[in-house]
C-alpha cells in the first residue's frame, strides 16, 4: 500500500501521519495532546516516545542500520518466535523473524482520553514457514497518551499445536548508565545470560564496565529506572511474562555492535518483558489458543 493510500485510510488530520524514511522504510508520526511518538511498520517497532515536557523515554542508536533484513537498534524491538539466537540452527535470525518483517496496518483511532490506539498485524507467509513451521496471526496494539502500553498477542491459526518465546526488547533512554538506579529486582535470583547459575543480589548492582546480561526469573513485578541527572523516574509494569532480562553491553562488548556508537551503551537500559525459558515460561497455544504480552510505560 503506497503512503498516499494508508493516509487516505488510516491517517488522521493533525495527529496521525505516514511517511517514507530511511532505508525506505514506512514511519507512522503520533503527535496528540500528551505524547508524540514514531512508529516503523518494519518490524512492527516504536522508535520513540515522548510525553510532552519530557526527553524520549526510548532510545535508538544514531548508527543502527535501516534496510531489509536488518533489525533495528533501538525503540522497542519485537522478539518473536524465538528469543536469542534459534536453539538449533544458529543461522536463523536472532530473536525471530518479526522484528525484520513488515507489518500491516489493522487501524488507528483516537480514544476518549486523547490517547491515540495503533493497532498492526503479521501473519505466516511463505517466508515465515520457511523459518518456522507453524500458522499464526500476531497483532501488537501501541497505546500511546500519557503512558506507553504496548502489546503483542499471538493466535495459533493451525491445526496443531506450537511453542514459542518473545519479548518487548525495550531500549530505555538514560542520562548515563553510571547515573541511574533500579528498583525492583532486589532479592531476585537470574541467570547470566543463558546461563546455569543462579545469582541473587540483596540490592539491585549494575556494573557499567562489563556487559549486563540477565534473566531475572519468576519476576512479575515492576521496575523503576531511577534517573536523577533527567529528573525522572521511569515505571514498567507487565503482564503475560515471568522472565525480565535487563542488559546493557558495556564498553568491551560495544566494540563488536557495528550498529551502536562507541560510547552508545552509556546512555540506555534494557529493560526487558518476556518469555524465554523452556520449562519456565515458554508460550505453548493449543490450536486456536491466544495468549499476550504486554508493557506499560509511565513517568513521573
Amino acid at each position: 500500500m503506497t503512503i498516499e493510500a494508508l493516509n487516505q485510510q488510516y491517517g488522521i488530520k493533525d495527529l496521525a501521519q505516514f511517511t517514507a524514511g530511511e532505508g525506505g522504510f514506512v514511519f507512522l508520526s503520533i503527535k496528540n495532546k500528551s505524547a508524540t511518538a514514531r512508529i516503523c511498520l518494519y518490524g512492527a517497532q516504536i522508535l520513540s516516545y515522548t510525553p510532552h515536557g519530557q526527553q524520549d523515554i526510548l532510545w535508538m542508536s544514531q548508527q543502527s542500520h535501516m534496510s531489509e533484513g536488518k533489525a533495528i537498534r533501538g525503540g522497542i524491538p519485537v522478539c518473536f518466535p524465538w528469543f536469542g539466537p534459534h536453539a538449533v540452527d544458529k543461522t536463523k535470525p536472532q530473536h525471530g523473524f518479526a522484528r525484520i518483517t513488515a507489518w500491516q496496518v489493522n487501524h488507528i483511532q483516537q480514544l476518549q482520553d486523547g490517547a491515540t490506539h495503533i493497532q498492526l498485524q503479521l501473519e505466516h507467509s511463505d517466508a515465515t514457514l520457511q523459518l518456522w513451521p507453524h500458522s499464526f496471526k500476531a497483532v501488537i496494539d501501541f497505546v500511546v497518551g500519557a503512558l506507553l502500553q504496548v502489546t503483542v498477542t499471538v493466535t495459533n491459526t493451525g491445526k496443531e499445536s506450537l511453542a514459542y518465546s518473545d519479548a518487548l526488547h525495550t531500549y530505555f533512554n538514560v542520562s548515563n548508565i553510571d547515573a541511574i538506579h533500579l528498583e525492583g529486582f532486589d532479592n531476585s535470583p537470574y541467570y547470566e545470560a543463558f546461563g546455569t547459575e543462579l545469582t541473587e543480589q540483596s540490592i539491585t548492582v549494575l556494573h557499567p564496565e562489563i556487559e549486563n546480561n540477565r534473566r531475572y526469573i519468576q519476576h512479575t513485578g515492576n521496575v523503576i529506572i531511577n534517573d536523577p541527572v533527567f529528573n525522572r523516574k521511569i515505571h514498567i509494569a507487565k503482564t503475560g511474562s515471568k522472565v525480565t532480562v535487563l542488559w546493557n553491553p558495556g564498553p568491551i562488548v560495544t566494540k563488536n555492535i557495528s550498529d551502536m556508537e562507541p560510547n552508545g551503551y552509556k546512555n540506555f537500559i534494557c529493560v526487558e518483558p518476556a518469555n524465554a525459558y523452556v520449562g519456565i515460561d515458554m508460550i505453548e497455544l493449543a490450536a486456536g489458543g491466544q495468549f499476550g504480552l504486554s508493557t506499560t510505560i509511565s513517568v513521573l
